[in-house]
């Protein structure tokens, strides 16, 4: 049962379901459409299901109430389009489908994809048949797989539970574990799975305050927080993710109580890493932001374009953030937490933590040792 007057299950937005024609019949189609029991549309083949597309900005926040069912006709196993310029982990996306139905008013695919409905890829066969090619291919290699790049992990998992044969069958495999972060409380799947460790679930964190702004449609901190608990007893390790970290009046209280809060509730012994992120968006995102945003204040602060041409903020702004946030989490986290910035450079590395990955083999290597 979903609680009333919580986004801790955002599922609950979405009020109409199109299916492409040659999806119809599928029987994870079909599965999906009796549990949800959504009135659902045929779409013909190829077709979008809509004409909201031609307004996609203008559109969008209807389409987040919207699921296209239909068929990934792209790969959908490839590596993290990571910038050369700044220190990548070599992640691994699995693309499940684009969109969901949390609005945040930083979120990077306001500006990336050009529809506006949640897509969700039900070709599954052909899923895991590139994961059991790639993962065969290469046995020596170590694989990080995240399928949180275009979409939340776990955000609509009530209606496709996806989770339960992808962990069943990473937890099978002796050179991947997969990541599912998330910015909802939707753990129910996950229960009683045979994850034998090789599953780690991930939460974005940020100050209650940033939440409440420009996290809509999300679960709260403490129902974040409830869910990584309850993860944590069923045997999986933890990820937490403080990316945008945004720069705001009280900014340094707001983070020191989220991460106060997170060691009160979560063992650190089952947390693999924890990421921290600054504030960067493309250009073409801050009109978008502010169209569809107009009390938002996060884009009228004084940013510079990094070397992957994305705004950011100055460097000894991002060092104070960073800083403070490293200091309170190094007083809490395990010796076996791997704290990590995600895409920044050697120089912040060093400034802030006193090293490099290179330091240490590669910050590839860094996030491997706390799994494998």
């Amino acid at each position: 049962m979903i609680e009333k007057h919580t986004w801790r299950d955002p599922s609950r937005y979405i009020n109409k379901i199109f299916v492409e024609e040659s999806c119809l019949e599928l029987s994870y189609t079909q599965e999906i459409l009796a549990r949800t029991k959504i009135p659902w549309t045929l779409v013909p083949e190829r077709q979008q299901p809509n004409d909201l597309g031609k307004n996609f900005v203008e559109n969008l926040t209807i389409g987040k109430q919207q699921l296209f069912l239909c068929n990934n006709r792209g790969i959908f196993f490839k590596p993290c389009p990571g910038t050369r310029e700044y220190q990548c982990c070599e992640y691994q996306v699995l693309n499940t489908g684009t969109n969901c139905p949390i609005d945040c008013v930083y979120c990077i695919l306001q500006a990336y994809l050009n529809t506006p409905w949640l897509t969700f890829y039900v070709n599954t066969d052909q899923l895991f048949n590139e994961l059991s090619q790639t993962l065969s291919e290469n046995p020596q290699q170590l694989f990080r797989i995240g399928t949180g790049e275009f979409t939340d992990s776990l955000a609509i998992d009530r209606l496709t539970c996806l989770s339960r044969p992808l962990v069943e069958y990473i937890g099978q495999r002796n050179n991947a574990v997969l990541e599912l972060k998330t910015k909802s409380g939707v753990i129910d799947n996950l229960k009683g799975l045979a994850h034998n460790g090789r599953t780690v679930i991930a939460w974005s964190m940020n100050s209650t305050q940033v939440m409440a702004k420009y996290e809509l449609r999300s679960a709260t901190l403490e129902e974040r927080l409830d869910a990584a608990q309850k993860v944590a007893e069923w045997g999986y390790r933890l990820a937490f993710h403080f990316d945008p970290i945004i720069d705001y009046p009280g900014w340094q209280d707001g983070y020191a109580k989220t991460i106060k809060r997170l060691f009160e509730k979560v063992p650190a012994s089952s947390i693999a890493w924890i990421s921290m992120g600054a504030l960067r968006y493309l250009p073409s995102l801050k009109e978008i932001g502010i169209m569809r945003f107009p009390a938002a204040k996060i884009y009228y602060q004084e940013f510079i374009t990094g070397l992957d041409g994305k705004s950011r903020y100055f460097r000894p702004n991002r060092v104070r953030l960073y800083q403070h946030i490293f200091g309170l989490l190094q007083e809490k986290v395990s010796n076996r937490t791997c704290i990590y910035f995600c895409m920044e450079s050697d120089e912040i590395w060093r400034e802030v933590m006193g090293y490099s990955p290179h330091d240490k083999g590669g910050l590839a290597k860094m996030l491997d040792g706390t799994v494998f």
